[in-house]
């Protein structure tokens, strides 16, 4: 283990999965290291533990309390918070169902349930979407999903050059909906209300603010050609409504090629 001196010394690391004992699992474990503990049980707990907290809340000491050991117990396994989040990170990723196979004529639906996965994957782990783009993503979770990705992209016949930008339009899209939908649900919750007691109540105090209600009009209009429907209905309209749209725009690339 590490002393806590030692690891502030050192220069940053590119991945936690470039570490030996990373990519090995945390096997191996030495007859001085903490019985009860390996790196899966830590990792578990630590996305327990963002789940009902949050990543700003998140610190070694909370997560030792939680694991009912003393925070350097933890240090055996993990060198730096940062490494355990990462860790957590590509656990996440491992909960989503990936599409194993298929025709390649397929691709849209295929593309379809990566999509709403990610999505859901987004909603229910709001801490995910910070840490998304702040490493590597290579761990072996996120590699099978990369290269499913890749497999489903292949399928549209879109040429190489293109297919990294099919995959960037869809997921940035999933990326930024999901992420504001998690946040909302979040803080309704917080709020202790439904998103539709929530989105009624906001509606009713804006109303009584002229300065801003103008500024809300339009879009609630806009809203409001869903027709009658809940903020979940509505929500998951819009999601399908602008998943059909990028889709379409790759079909028509591939025929434009």
């Amino acid at each position: 283990m590490a002393r806590a001196a030692d690891r502030t010394k050192r220069p940053p690391r590119a991945s936690v999965w470039l570490d030996v004992r990373a990519s090995r699992g945390g096997a191996g474990r030495r007859s001085d290291q903490p019985s009860g503990l390996d790196r899966d049980r830590i990792t578990e707990a630590t996305v327990r533990l963002l789940d009902a907290e949050g990543l700003a809340r998140f610190s070694m000491r909370r997560l030792a309390a939680e694991l009912n050991v003393t925070a350097m117990s933890v240090y055996w396994y993990v060198d730096t918070k940062e490494d355990l989040l990462e860790l957590a990170l590509d656990a996440a990723f491992g909960e989503l169902s990936l599409p194993s196979g298929g025709a390649a004529e397929d691709w849209p639906g295929q593309l379809r349930v990566l999509a709403g996965e990610y999505r859901a994957l987004l909603v229910r782990h709001p801490w995910l979407s910070p840490l998304a783009g702040r490493f590597l993503n290579i761990g072996p979770n996120s590699v099978e999903l990369s290269a499913t990705l890749r497999r489903v992209v292949r399928g549209t016949g879109l040429s190489p050059g293109a297919q990294a930008g099919a995959l960037s339009a869809v997921f940035q899209f999933v990326y930024g909906f999901g992420t504001i939908e998690g946040h909302f649900i979040q803080r309704c919750a917080e709020a202790g209300m439904t998103q539709d007691e929530y989105v009624h109540e906001a509606m009713n105090s804006i109303a009584a603010r002229p300065e801003v209600a103008g500024a809300v009009r339009e879009p609630a209009e806009l809203a409001g050609t869903h027709g009658e429907g809940t903020v979940e209905e509505m929500r998951e309209s819009d999601f399908s409504f602008a998943l059909d749209v990028l889709i379409a725009g790759i079909e028509a690339m591939v025929a434009r090629e």
